[in-house]
């Protein structure tokens, strides 16, 4: 919703991780056991990753990253990068979630390959059982929405991620947001944040 609303792209490192293990480039190889365990991508290989998309024309006038910067090494990576770039980053959202409830989500996903469609099983399933409504192609549960997938990268993210929010909240950068409430909620408190 953002994404449209500012018509500029939005990206996730999971979803570049992925497209580059479909390709089956040397970096998807060198990422697929690791993601499919649920551990975190080395801080070196995630951020030439994404420095490489930031420096991509469609990133001109603003980017919305999901789940990156995942470590405060990240977070320091990218303060520099845009620094160097004459750039600056506003504001960092966290959606806070109930876990029990977030590993349910996950564990009920339903994926669209082609079209980047994501669907849930009770809270949001397609028109037909396992058909993308928008492309008609088959959906997937990826490896890493299977339940213990999940809870291992909670694991991880309490260890590893949750420091990146002490770094932004000293910065006061930082809004956390409540991810248990409907989209349109979450949409307009993310729109009320964000400089006019």
């Amino acid at each position: 919703m953002l994404a449209r609303k500012f018509n500029i792209p939005a990206f996730s490192t999971g979803d570049m991780f992925r497209a580059a293990i479909a390709a089956e480039t040397p970096v998807g190889r060198e990422v697929k056991s690791v993601m499919e365990r649920g551990d975190l991508v080395g801080d070196e290989l995630v951020n030439k990753l994404v420095f490489e998309r930031l420096d991509e024309p469609d990133c001109a006038d603003g980017v919305i990253l999901d789940g990156y910067p995942r470590t405060v090494t990240q977070a320091e990576a990218l303060d520099a990068w845009l620094t160097d770039h004459h750039l600056h980053l506003d504001k960092i959202f966290e959606l806070v979630v109930d876990e029990k409830m977030l590993v349910q989500r996950r564990a009920g996903r339903l994926y669209a390959p082609k079209s980047k469609r994501v669907y849930h099983i009770s809270f949001n399933p397609p028109k037909e059982a396992g058909i993308c409504d928008e492309s008609g192609e088959p959906l997937i549960v990826r490896e890493d929405d299977q339940p213990a997938v999940v809870q291992h990268r909670l694991e991880v993210y309490r260890e590893q991620t949750s420091p990146v929010i002490a770094y932004y909240k000293v910065q006061n950068r930082h809004v956390a947001v409540d991810g248990m409430a409907d989209i349109d909620a979450v949409y307009a408190t993310i729109m009320g944040e964000l400089p006019a």
